[in-house]
């Protein structure tokens, strides 16, 4: 039997629907070929929690944990931390350096996609297309006529570092857009303002099955909200329509650009891409590489209409891992 690590928390606004992949991830596993550990990463401590909610430390070491005077070590980690430091490359980094294997891509793919004006600059020259952006830095002079003047109104101001649409607003008039450059200074010292795309927003999960670079089923996202923000990505305000209501030549042209962003990057693991399309070509808003994994996330509702359990997404993950 393998031990599987399973991480989730993070130091992020996001860390609590963390907990809820993770959880999910333990509920799935393959009981068969794995044990798993319920491993929280939080910035006050580092602990493995058992099934009564019992606490014991992990050494930061070796990333072990002594149980009732046994010392426990990992085959490999299964990585649901959603934002820093699961997201952004420093966990990957850190297993790196120890020597473990772990579900998601490498640590240089997980900071680019985490970075959204990074990720969508390396992008670019591939014939990805994306909004018309303009970029703050925290501390730098807002002209508010230069930034409208770049990408008009309405349009979004995000942070560029954070998940789960923490800290993002769409700006419809001048008046407003002060306000929420300052939110989103709340999640991240970077900003990126990007002009509005008046399309059909999709969301597209990329993974290696078995060997073989995969695009899962399309999923269609309308909001009953301005955007797809946290309300509606979590307390129900869309809907979410896999698969997209879409032609099967835009299916086949979004799931081209996913799979090409995805071979671009090197990427490993999951990814889940968003997309809106206007006037017949996607255009890219941001990479995800740790997904939402509860049952009613993106991820596995495409994984399900692709006949792929939870349990052999979970399986196939780990396998890759301890395979590269």
């Amino acid at each position: 039997m393998k031990k599987v690590a399973i991480i989730m928390g993070g130091y992020s606004s996001e860390y609590q629907i963390s907990l809820k992949s993770g959880n999910v991830v333990y509920q799935f596993l393959d009981v068969s070929k794995y044990t798993g550990y319920r491993i929280h990463i939080l910035r006050e401590k580092w602990v493995y929690v058992d099934d009564n909610n019992q606490e014991f430390p992990i050494d930061k070491n070796d990333f072990s944990v002594t149980v009732n005077g046994e010392k426990i070590t990992f085959d490999v980690v299964f990585n649901a931390i959603h934002g820093t430091p699961g997201e952004d490359g420093l966990m990957q980094a850190y297993f790196e350096l120890l020597g473990i294997p772990q579900s998601s891509c490498d640590y240089y793919q997980a900071a680019l996609t985490f970075n959204k004006r990074d990720l969508l600059s390396v992008l670019k020259p591939y014939g990805i297309k994306t909004a018309t952006s303009y970029y703050l830095n925290l501390g730098d002079t807002i002209d508010q006529e230069a930034i409208l003047n770049t990408v008009g109104l309405p349009c979004f101001v995000k942070p560029n570092k954070s998940g789960s649409s923490f800290g993002i607003s769409k700006v419809k008039t001048k008046d407003e857009l002060l306000f929420a450059i300052a939110n989103a200074y709340k999640e991240d010292n970077e900003i990126i303002i990007e002009s509005f795309l008046d399309g059909t927003e999709v969301s597209v999960g990329v993974i290696n099955y078995k060997g073989t670079v995969t695009v899962l089923p399309i999923t269609e996202i309308v909001s009953e909200n301005d955007f797809f923000d946290y309300e509606a990505k979590y307390l129900g305000k869309s809907q979410e329509i896999t698969p997209a209501r879409i032609s099967p030549e835009m299916t086949a042209k979004v799931s081209a650009v996913a799979k090409k962003a995805y071979e671009v990057l090197k990427m490993k693991g999951f990814s889940r891409s968003e997309f809106i399309i206007v006037d017949g070509e996607p255009h890219m808003l941001e990479m995800n590489t740790i997904p939402g994994l509860t049952t009613e996330s993106l991820i596995p509702q495409q994984a399900r209409e692709a006949g792929i359990s939870l349990t052999d997404l979970f399986t196939n993950a780990l396998e890759l891992a301890m395979n590269n």
